[in-house]
């Protein structure tokens, strides 16, 4: 790389990211020796020699950085494809990564960063779900969204793509994180659902550099950033040896909410879930389960994609009291006669399939009506 890059304490952070090997770890113990990302750079061999558990390798590594460090064509890609790499000193940084003990260098984002801000629920589980575990990532992806939540997922098969399409599905906001560079999406089967996520106002994020391919280590890496950027995290569904017990791993470490959902017994798909609950994981249910551990629930919000900023935080009896608009009037009226099918309301009261989606929603979440097994509504009953 040419001497002339004048170097500041950001791009100094973009290239220490660049050096394979680094990490967030060693650079924490970088910066508490020689104090800003700059005098990293600036410091002789034996200067970094010094520094405990460093090594000469990536002593060497760093100390030869401009003829090994590719920041400008890094830069250059970046850009090209929309990119913003964001590092631990800028203001946009996530407040929440920030304080885990191995935040990313790194953040490469592609698209919205407001979307970064927002409230956000962790939802993982298992690669090969059952039709159950698909039914609950579903609808508790839906039920996030029209709470005005962000969905964090892993962009993986299974759960997360459930868990993505779902909130897609909803109008609402998504953040991917992957486990390799913007410039390699694994699996390449969700290249269209990334570029979807972008273009509804969503994100894909990663801490590794553009063209980094994924491997088994940096798929643990991903799931700590997963649970990091997240207010909790909700297991939908796991085996015991499943990687989204990894990301609930991370989140009891990180301090965030732990929820899992709870499965048949004779399902090998449920123990992990099974066993998190036994040690302490929030049952869960519905998302009404994870509002009443952060003890708020959201305004009811009226369009199929929630608007965050005009979410009040009410009592779940408030949020049910406001008036109903017409579609809801009609699902409650056809609800009169006892419980119904999503397919037979949408018959009975000639509401698209899609609108109805979020009319049932705002009527579940307003407390008016209940879901019950097989996908069939009724009106909740009033106690007396």
């Amino acid at each position: 790389m040419s001497n002339s890059v004048e170097i500041n304490d950001k791009r100094a952070l973009v290239i220490l990211n660049l050096i394979r090997g680094l990490g967030p770890i060693r650079l924490n113990s970088l910066l508490s020796h020689f104090g800003d990302p700059v005098r990293i750079l600036e410091a002789g061999f034996g200067e970094l020699c010094a520094v405990k558990g460093l090594g000469k390798e990536l002593a060497e590594s760093i100390t030869n950085w401009r003829s090994e460090s590719s920041y400008k064509e890094e830069m250059a890609l970046a850009d090209r494809a929309g990119v913003r790499i964001i590092t631990r000193l800028d203001e946009e940084y996530p407040p929440l990564l920030k304080e885990i003990a191995d935040a990313p260098i790194c953040l490469y984002v592609r698209g919205t960063l407001d979307s970064l801000e927002n409230r956000m629920i962790a939802l993982v589980g298992s690669r090969r779900t059952s039709n159950y575990g698909r039914m609950m990532a579903e609808h508790l992806a839906r039920s996030a969204s029209f709470a005005g939540w962000t969905v964090v997922s892993g962009l993986a098969y299974g759960v997360d793509a459930v868990a993505h399409q779902a909130v897609l599905d909803a109008g609402g906001k998504t953040v991917a994180v992957l486990g390799g560079g913007l410039a390699r999406i694994y699996p390449q089967d969700h290249v269209a659902m990334a570029k979807k996520i972008i273009e509804t106002g969503g994100a894909i994020v990663s801490e590794f550099p553009m063209e980094f391919s994924p491997n088994r280590n940096s798929f643990p890496m991903r799931n700590r950033i997963i649970s990091g950027i997240s207010q909790g995290v909700i297991v939908v569904e796991a085996g015991s040896t499943s990687g989204s017990l990894i990301t609930a791993r991370f989140a009891i470490e990180q301090n965030r909410q732990i929820f899992a959902v709870p499965g048949q017994a004779d399902n090998p798909q449920a123990r992990g879930c099974n066993n998190l609950i036994r040690q302490g994981a929030k049952l869960t249910e519905t998302f009404e389960d994870v509002l009443n551990e952060f003890e708020f629930l959201p305004g009811i919000l009226p369009s199929k994609r929630p608007d965050v900023g005009e979410a009040s935080e009410l009592s779940p009896e408030d949020a049910g009291a406001g008036d109903d608009s017409d579609e809801e009037k009609r699902v409650l009226r056809a609800l009169e006669d006892g419980d119904a099918s999503a397919d037979s309301l949408a018959n009975s009261t000639g509401i698209s399939a899609g609108e109805l989606l979020a009319v049932l929603m705002r009527l579940e979440m307003g407390k008016k009506i209940v879901q019950l097994p097989g996908k069939r509504f009724a009106l909740r009953k009033k106690s007396i």
